[in-house]
């Protein structure tokens, strides 16, 4: 068996102290199937003093985390301290210029500064990997890389964030267990459960998902990485009602990022939407990820598991530092940087499909007939429209699913209808997946 690959781990959250117990559980395992041994040689973190719940005196400490790759016993850099810049990036960057590999977890960074990074890597000549940047544990983007190499990827979505999912998961749940809440209770005991952060932007105004569509894209596409391009709405103004509404409509709601290529441009969208109850994503529930990638020859492929956690992320940092330790890796987005191609951001006006709008509305006479007349203006096509009783506030709510249709046209009757005084805050537009 050859030396050692050495590594320099930043970060020691839960992630980093996830991989520190991987390696010492699966030692020997890891190192049959890696041709050699992979060692911890040197650790960094903000805080020296922390408990962690391992064992790090064994390791050297390095006290400036940009440092690592200096050290001459170190070849491989894992980097899990987060950010899009800082820190992160002049690790990254200092890495690469090194000729060292670099691991990371990091999918702010890969979304933003992903094809500077690559470059670098093909420069120097090193290792760029970032299975752990998207969905955690699942291996979707060797398996869009590698499984699905000769195929022509026409589409890849899926569910691509845990918090997300398992607050809407919550409110989609029977009365008996715990369900029928909207959003804000839902929230707020997610984030006692630890599934959500204090402060959960990114993940619920639907940040945290675009990041990941946009590697996807670049991975599926053989596109540059168009973090600036995805058009990202989140599920704070989802109510009760409207997952009690979809269900009677034969659907669940989910926060679904999808991108398309074609010779309209790059399609990259987060986006609320109703998916029918025999179609697999409507049966990821929890903290689950799940990504379909639809390929010319290969067909659907559909990847599925934990999206979070030390555990699962913690596998797929390892698994590519065992193709490190192969010496098995290629360009960082499947293909050289030269080979990538830049994609005009694609015009959504054209795109058709079917939406569910749903209106809060002052109770009174003409309201229906308003929103009706706008809708007939625009050209849009009212499949079903639902008027629910009088809230106790004397608000009443109106569902509506409109028949196929530029989405340009339900655009602009949502645009006709603003500033109505019968119209009582923002419509909620989700889309029907197809």
């Amino acid at each position: 068996m050859t030396e050692a690959l050495r590594i320099g781990l930043a970060g020691l959250g839960t992630v980093g102290g996830g991989v520190v117990r991987l390696l010492d559980a699966n030692r020997d395992l890891i190192a049959r199937r890696a041709g050699r041994s992979i060692e911890i040689v040197a650790v960094s973190a903000r805080d020296r003093t922390k408990d962690r719940g391992v064992d790090l005196s064994r390791f050297d400490w390095v006290d400036d985390t940009t440092a690592m790759p200096d050290r001459a016993d170190v070849d491989v850099v894992v980097e899990l301290i987060g950010g899009s810049d800082g820190p992160a990036l002049t690790l990254a960057r200092r890495t690469l210029l090194a000729g060292k590999g670099f691991v990371t977890a990091n999918k702010a960074m890969i979304a933003h500064h992903g094809l500077e990074l690559a470059t670098a890597a093909e420069t120097g000549r090193a290792p760029l990997a970032f299975e752990a940047a998207v969905a955690g544990g699942i291996p979707v983007i060797k398996g869009l890389r590698d499984g699905a190499a000769a195929n022509e990827i026409a589409r890849v979505y899926g569910v691509l964030n845990g918090t997300c999912n398992f607050i809407l998961s919550k409110m989609e749940a029977p009365a008996d267990k715990g369900g029928g809440h909207d959003f804000a209770e839902v929230l707020s005991e997610a984030q006692a459960l630890g599934y959500a952060e204090a402060d959960p932007s990114f993940d619920i105004d639907g940040v945290d998902a675009a990041h990941k569509l946009a590697i996807l894209a670049s991975v599926a596409f053989g596109t540059m990485p168009a973090f600036a391009d995805v058009v990202s709405s989140g599920i704070r103004h989802i109510m009760a009602a409207d997952v009690a509404e979809a269900a009677a409509l034969g659907y669940r709601i989910r926060l679904l990022g999808i991108a398309e290529a074609g010779p309209y441009g790059l399609f990259q969208r987060v986006h609320p939407h109703l998916v029918p109850i025999d179609h697999p994503l409507a049966h990821v529930t929890g903290s689950l990820n799940a990504v379909v990638a639809e390929g010319n020859f290969v067909g659907r492929l559909l990847f599925q598991g934990a999206g979070a956690g030390d555990g699962p992320t913690a596998s797929a940092v390892v698994a590519d530092l065992i193709d490190i330790a192969r010496g098995e890796y290629g360009p960082a987005f499947a293909m050289p940087v030269a080979a990538l191609t830049a994609m005009p951001r694609a015009d959504t006006g054209d795109r058709r499909g079917r939406a569910y709008l749903r209106f809060t509305v002052a109770d009174r006479v003409g309201v229906l007939a308003e929103i009706a007349a706008a809708m007939r203006d625009a050209g849009v096509s009212i499949e079903s429209l639902i008027q629910r009783g009088v809230m106790t506030d004397g608000q009443v709510l109106i569902a509506i699913v409109t028949h196929e249709g530029p989405e340009r046209c339900v655009a602009q009757a949502l645009e006709k209808l603003r500033g109505s005084p019968s119209v009582v805050g923002q419509p909620l537009w989700m889309h029907i997946l197809g």
